[in-house]
């Protein structure tokens, strides 16, 4: 029964993973910027659900909104403002991003003091399954995410602009041979992503202490979703995040907590010894 209860923990886990490497897989499948601003988007999204959700009162669920559309509105100043200048120099896009980062840490400290800030869980309660016991809060977690990447994929699969989301990703040049407003698109993707970003702060902000800095570590863990599954493959990032999360949970029970992060850097490093592409390759043209 151990092995079960490790193995509904490591779906929650897999669970927090899709959310918070979705948003980043877009953006980095299409636009091929290496965002290290991303976890401060997901700390901006915790801070809004902070004060939509406690500070207000309001339902969760609209402090989920709230930080959807926050976080989308500062990726779409972030990419108009300053990765629009800097596409196509990987390395000097890399350093921007990465001071946006400490820009924003800094002004969420000037407006909410560096003191961790605390989200009550929406949901207390707990389903019981023989001796496995599942918080309601992280089923709801499994099940968003789920619901999450079906929303993405018919936005991607059945939309105009999933369409052009995805002529653009296969082939630049060709599409903006057709006509197709690459920059336009390349705007609408980054807000998107960053808007996924703050859902993901939204989600986290009742199981971790709201920070400054607490979007760090989920950084690392949303590259190595992004890497292991695939860039760009909302199945890769699906699988990849099924693999880190079970993994590591179950890893967890042996030999502890770093030992787990060792033994899933090991996993990660062979799988992309052979698959350097990834677990699933996006197609291109």
């Amino acid at each position: 029964m151990e092995i079960m209860q490790q193995i509904a923990d490591g779906a929650s886990v897999a669970g927090i993973l899709v959310i918070v490497a979705l948003g980043l897989s877009i953006i980095f499948g299409v636009m091929k910027v290496i965002n290290m601003a991303h976890g401060e988007l997901i700390m901006i999204g915790a801070y809004t659900t902070y004060v939509v959700y406690t500070l207000n009162d309001l339902p969760f669920y609209v402090g989920m909104l709230a930080a959807f559309v926050v976080a989308a509105i500062v990726g779409f100043l972030m990419e108009t403002l300053v990765i629009k200048r800097l596409y196509g120099r990987p390395l000097e896009t890399l350093l921007a991003t990465w001071g946006i980062s400490i820009i924003l840490q800094q002004v969420i400290r000037m407006i909410f003091g560096p003191d961790g800030k605390t989200v009550i869980s929406p949901l207390a309660d707990k389903l019981e399954i023989g001796q496995i016991v599942i918080p309601h809060f992280r089923l709801f977690i499994i099940l968003f995410a789920i619901g999450l990447l079906i929303a993405t994929t018919f936005i991607l699969f059945k939309t105009k602009f999933g369409t052009q989301f995805r002529t653009v990703a296969q082939n630049r040049e060709m599409s903006e041979c057709l006509g197709i407003n690459t920059s336009r698109i390349d705007t609408y993707t980054f807000a998107f992503g960053a808007g996924l970003a703050g859902v993901a702060g939204a989600v986290l902000a009742p199981l971790k202490t709201v920070s400054p800095t607490m979007g760090l570590s989920y950084l690392v863990d949303a590259f190595m979703t992004v890497v292991l599954g695939g860039v760009g493959s909302l199945a890769g990032t699906a699988l990849g995040s099924g693999v880190i999360g079970e993994t590591s949970q179950l890893l967890t029970t042996i030999s502890g907590e770093t030992g787990a992060k060792i033994l899933v850097f090991l996993l990660i490093i062979l799988v992309i010894r052979f698959k350097p592409e990834g677990l699933f390759r996006m197609e291109r043209r």
